[in-house]
């Protein structure tokens, strides 16, 4: 298996990446974790390395073995410009992960304000519920510290329309979770959206 391609998304190499496609490099090559070439470069947040693989061609979609693809761990990740990129190139919002969730799950339950917000404006369904029984606003309340970050994601998806009474597999509301965890200001967002 030829990985030249790969190693040269990895070191972010630009020039030798236009070399090898223009020698006839098969862009979706996979490693043998079933990585494509921008697989490698979104692993390793080459914002250059990504756009060029993409602006040829490459699917943003394409998944390895355990069905990450480069929109879905761009996300996953907060690897921002990389998955702005993903957006402008087919990122098909309703691909899952292994655990059966949207690029907004762990994006909300990692931190990563921006992200989130990038998602819900390009029209991730903010009620996806995960294989676990998980929503994005669940696990923004259950996997994080309650700080500033997962405040504001919290925020976010109450104002982009989240249901926030969608309970878990156990019954139990994403309110009933903040004030478990004693997140005075989470459980202040979700009542006053309405929150049972």
């Amino acid at each position: 298996m030829d990985l030249r391609l790969h190693k040269a998304a990895a070191a972010g190499d630009v020039a030798a990446i236009r070399a090898l496609l223009g020698n006839g490099a098969a862009i979706e090559a996979r490693d043998a974790s079933g990585a494509t070439p921008l697989l490698v470069a979104t692993h390793g947040n080459k914002v250059e390395a990504a756009r060029v693989l993409m602006e040829a061609g490459a699917d943003v979609n394409a998944k390895d073995d355990i069905q990450d693809s480069p929109y879905l761990y761009a996300g996953a990740r907060g690897h921002l410009d990389i998955l702005t990129l993903t957006l402008a190139h087919g990122a098909d919002l309703k691909s899952i992960n292994r655990y059966g969730g949207t690029a907004l799950i762990p994006a909300s339950e990692r931190g990563h304000v921006e992200t989130v917000d990038a998602l819900i404006k390009a029209g991730v369904d903010v009620d996806h519920v995960n294989h676990l029984g998980w929503t994005a606003l669940i696990e923004a309340v259950i996997l994080s510290d309650g700080g500033l970050r997962h405040v504001r994601i919290v925020r976010l998806l109450i104002d982009a329309g989240a249901n926030v009474n969608l309970a878990d597999n156990d019954g139990v509301t994403p309110l009933r979770h903040a004030r478990s965890r004693g997140y005075a200001e989470i459980v202040r967002l979700l009542e006053e959206a309405g929150a049972a």
